[in-house]
């Protein structure tokens, strides 16, 4: 199975000051964002395999992050920004989906889960702003095992 995880494009800040202050879902992406998540999208359509299921954070920059794919997507409060690892892979169904599943979310719980799955330290993966990381599940001599596929960088593409 793949697990992609896409961690949404830089969004507006939530606290540009007391007054103003945003609540965390409603925050939109920036220009910069949108740039972004236009420049993965554009790589990543291309690379995504037939039947992929995409999952979304209800978060508006993640929404708007999807929405540059132009793919259907579903979105699913778990992954709302205080979300689990434990929570995404249940949605993700992973590593048992017979489908690969892009999921785009936030950190640090796409770190926490990464970290999780290649058996790193929680603290020790971060995921840049509109980056994504693909996972892969495999058997080899019996033993499961989580194989890095590649880690994009919306910057390098």
């Amino acid at each position: 199975m793949d697990l992609i995880l896409w961690r949404h494009a830089e969004a507006e800040d939530p606290l540009l000051d007391e007054a103003q202050a945003l609540p965390d879902l409603n925050r939109a992406l920036t220009q910069r964002g949108e740039k972004q998540a236009l420049r993965m999208a554009a790589w990543l359509d291309r690379q995504l395999p037939e039947g992929v299921r995409i999952w979304v954070s209800p978060a508006r920059r993640c929404e708007q992050t999807a929405l540059a794919l132009g793919r259907k997507y579903k979105v699913r409060n778990e992954l709302a920004p205080d979300g689990t690892p434990a929570q995404l892979l249940e949605v993700a169904q992973w590593p048992m989906h017979k489908y690969p599943v892009l999921v785009i979310g936030h950190q640090p719980v796409l770190g926490q889960t990464i970290a999780q799955l290649l058996g790193l330290k929680e603290s020790e993966c971060a995921v840049k702003k509109g980056s994504l990381w693909w996972l892969r599940n495999r058997e080899r001599d019996g033993v499961s095992q989580t194989v890095i596929v590649t880690v994009q960088s919306p910057e390098v593409l």
